[in-house]
């Protein structure tokens, strides 16, 4: 499709926003949102006729791109069949979602709870580990991003958590390996992960194993940096919680159904969760879907006892149509693979070359389509591009560098001091590369920040 402008239509737009929508995450006075026309594929655009390639798939959850015909095609036919129905009820999409999820998830997580998004699939995971436990304690890593609702952002180990913080909702944080910045004073994966381990024994000790219902992770963090988690630790977690009784979720709402170059990141690890959180990619964002995928023994605890929860939009007809579509579109098209294929020769190698070029890049990490850079001004001494949690005149460096993205067709995905590369699973090898190139030139005017 070719983008056809129209600069009226996108001030109305503009307009009505300004005036009525209320943003999440922003101080409404100081945003000043793109209007959008359009989306096709890998790319959005403006209308001004100003076209970008997404390198952030919408918020991470474009995986099969935008506008794929199939699955528009499947929303409308279920539209025009049964739009919506109650969740107690059985239903053809969703039963058939439900089969599909169920298939490809590792284990025994045979049975599917659906929600309308992330959030709420952390915040029922945590309730069935509680409920089946009979615990109130939850164990969340630092480096972490679990939602917005009341238990996944007490969860949350990220700065969004701070002002929504209530200090009683039984969290309690750890520190997940990350070698790079490593809170362990570690000198080599092995080491990294030796010592997380151990450091989360001496958590769950102090904190009493009789009292943790579950710990919860991202398979590999999202939001917080995509730090691939070193060989070893995923099973040495699953170790700890068959222990001490523990529930171990797995939230892969960012990296599950194919952005990782498998259709879970847990594949990597040949690790099965207890409860598994999925959401984003499971129907390509197209219409809200999230679930929690829960193991037999789990399953077994409401088997003759109630679950107390539900949602009126649980299974919606619509999403779960999309989510069927999406998921015969990814085996159809071998997409699991194509984003497997698309980090190992173009998207990787390409993001170490930048490395070499920049002195602002102080590491590369990632798998798949799901990759970030770590921007620094110094990488002797790695400290940040931009502070912690920086805002305002604190943040120049990084919002320069994503100016001369947008300036040149590619938008960026920004957390913090870091840039990730996070495009559909289904880009192609020239439209990779044409981001890769842009990202050149603008880790140029990241690299005049640097010492």
């Amino acid at each position: 499709m070719t983008p056809q402008p129209n600069p009226q239509a996108g001030a109305a737009v503009k307009a009505a926003d300004r005036a009525h929508v209320f943003h999440s995450w922003s101080a409404q006075e100081l945003i000043d949102p793109l209007a959008v026309a359009g989306a096709e594929g890998s790319y959005f655009w403006d209308y001004e006729g100003k076209r970008y390639l997404d390198f952030t798939s919408g918020l991470v959850f474009t995986n099969i791109g935008y506008q794929h015909p199939k699955v528009v095609a499947a929303i409308q036919e279920q539209a025009a069949t049964l739009s919506t129905f109650a969740p107690a009820f059985a239903v053809e999409a969703r039963s058939e979602a439900a089969r599909l999820i169920a298939e490809r998830t590792p284990g025994d997580l045979d049975k599917i709870f659906f929600t309308n998004g992330g959030a709420e699939a952390v915040e029922n995971a945590t309730r069935m580990a509680r409920l089946h436990t009979g615990r109130p304690k939850v164990l969340s890593a630092y480096r972490s991003y679990h939602g917005a609702t009341s238990t996944a952002i007490n969860l949350t180990g990220d700065p969004r958590r701070w002002p929504n913080d209530i200090g009683a909702a039984g969290v309690v944080h750890f520190w997940a390996p990350f070698l790079y910045r490593s809170p362990f004073h570690s000198d080599s994966e092995r080491q990294e992960c030796e010592r997380a381990l151990q450091h989360l024994e001496d958590t769950i000790a102090f904190e009493g194993p009789g009292t943790i219902a579950a710990l919860i992770l991202e398979t590999i963090p999202g939001t917080a940096g995509i730090m691939t988690p070193p060989p070893g630790y995923l099973a040495g977690v699953r170790e700890i919680c068959d222990r001490y009784g523990i529930v171990f979720i797995l939230d892969e709402v960012m990296a599950g159904f194919g952005r990782t170059g498998k259709w879970f990141a847990a594949d990597h690890y040949e690790v099965t969760p207890d409860l598994m959180t999925f959401a984003k990619g499971v129907n390509s964002g197209y219409v809200p879907l999230g679930g929690v995928a829960i193991s037999s023994a789990i399953a077994e605890t409401f088997a003759r006892r109630p679950y107390p929860g539900g949602l009126t939009y649980s299974g919606h007809p619509l999403a779960c149509a999309a989510a069927v579509a999406t998921i015969n579109v990814m085996e159809d098209e071998g997409i699991v693979g194509q984003a497997a294929a698309i980090g190992e020769t173009v998207l990787g190698p390409g993001l170490r070359a930048l490395a070499e070029r920049h002195p602002s890049v102080g590491e590369v990490r990632g798998t798949g389509v799901f990759w970030a850079l770590e921007l620094v001004k110094d990488r002797e001494t790695r400290e940040p591009l931009v502070p912690y949690n920086a805002s305002g005149e604190a943040n120049a460096p990084m919002a320069a560098f994503g100016a001369a993205a947008k300036a040149r067709g590619l938008w960026p995905f920004i957390n913090m001091n870091r840039t990730h590369v996070v495009p559909p699973c289904n880009i192609t090898e020239a439209e990779a590369k044409e981001g890769l190139a842009v990202l050149d030139e603008a880790l140029s005017v990241a690299d005049e920040h640097t010492l």
